[in-house]
């Protein structure tokens, strides 16, 4: 019983990545490329845009320095500091999987990927935003976009794969051809009446 069922449980699952897997990886991918190229551009016109400030502050290199910093001031004003380099690219923790169209992805391998592209991505921001008038360069600014992303990926990425494959998986199995069902057909063929013994016989007479 378990070996028909596995076997069935294969079939559909075969059936359900054959049919509808390319399909809808396709609308994952064109769907993520979307939004991820919308949201690095928005990102790039927050923080590679010169600004005219009467005074800015030193470069920080030093690790959590600049987290420090903030926490010594008014709560409100902290929370925003921080907040906004949690969530300045924590998108990509999502959009980069997405943008992948890979249900069936390992998670661990998965979230490796995603972080460290975050990390690279928001290292080239930095890069790029050391040249800019008026804006800063910090270590901790690094850090805190790769925790963001980081978090996303893991509050969202696994969920959604989850439902995504047990959706595939009802779609598989009540789609799932009759050939494909495990059944063996038996093959049947017409039936031929039967010409009477009489008739016969007074045929067959010179």
């Amino acid at each position: 019983m378990r070996t028909g069922t596995g076997s069935r449980a294969g079939r559909v699952l075969r059936y359900v990545q054959g049919r509808f897997g390319r399909r809808a990886a396709f609308r994952y991918r064109a769907a993520g490329s979307v939004l991820l190229v919308a949201h690095l551009a928005f990102v790039c016109w927050l923080t590679l845009r010169p600004l005219t400030v009467p005074w800015v502050t030193a470069e920080t290199l030093e690790p959590l320095g600049a987290i420090r910093a903030d926490l010594a001031l008014t709560p409100w004003a902290a929370a925003r500091s921080i907040g906004g380099g949690l969530l300045l690219l924590a998108p990509l923790g999502v959009l980069l999987p997405l943008a992948g169209g890979r249900v069936d992805a390992y998670p661990c391998a998965s979230f490796v990927r995603t972080v460290f592209t975050g990390a690279m991505a928001a290292m080239a921001i930095a890069l790029l935003r050391s040249e800019v008038t008026g804006q800063i360069v910090s270590v901790d600014a690094l850090l805190l976009n790769s925790v963001g992303v980081a978090l996303a990926h893991l509050l969202v990425v696994p969920a959604v794969r989850g439902l995504l494959r047990r959706r595939a998986e009802r779609a598989g199995g009540a789609a799932v051809p009759r050939e494909e069902s495990g059944r063996a057909v038996t093959p049947t063929m017409t039936r031929v009446g039967l010409t009477p013994w009489t008739d016969a016989s007074s045929g067959s007479r010179p």
